[in-house]
């Protein structure tokens, strides 16, 4: 039994899946730190917000869907990972292979 999403999930989810599509028109050098980039930027917008601030939701989607149009550009071949990006990755490995 799945519960049904609200607009405001189905926006997320559908600036999501653009995103990681994105990812997938970028050079195969670079598509783990597009895929980097996106999941950090996600969970940590995802976790500054309360489910229950919509006006911040939708600031959020807003802002991303303008700062994913930009990185959809052909263009943009390349983005830089910060150092909390990286040290995010590796706790979140950490974490995945500590519970399997």
């Amino acid at each position: 039994m799945s519960l049904r999403k609200s607009g405001l999930q189905k926006e997320v989810l559908a600036l999501y899946r653009r995103a990681l599509r994105m990812v997938r028109t970028k050079p195969v050098l670079t598509q783990p730190k597009f895929l980097l980039f996106v999941r950090y930027n996600f969970h940590t917008q995802a976790s500054s917000v309360s489910p229950r601030n919509v006006a911040a939701i939708e600031h959020l989607i807003r802002r991303g869907r303008r700062q994913l149009e930009m990185y959809e550009q052909p263009s943009v071949r390349d983005c830089q990972i910060s150092r909390a990006m990286s040290d995010w990755e590796q706790s979140r490995r950490g974490s995945w292979t500590t519970s399997q």
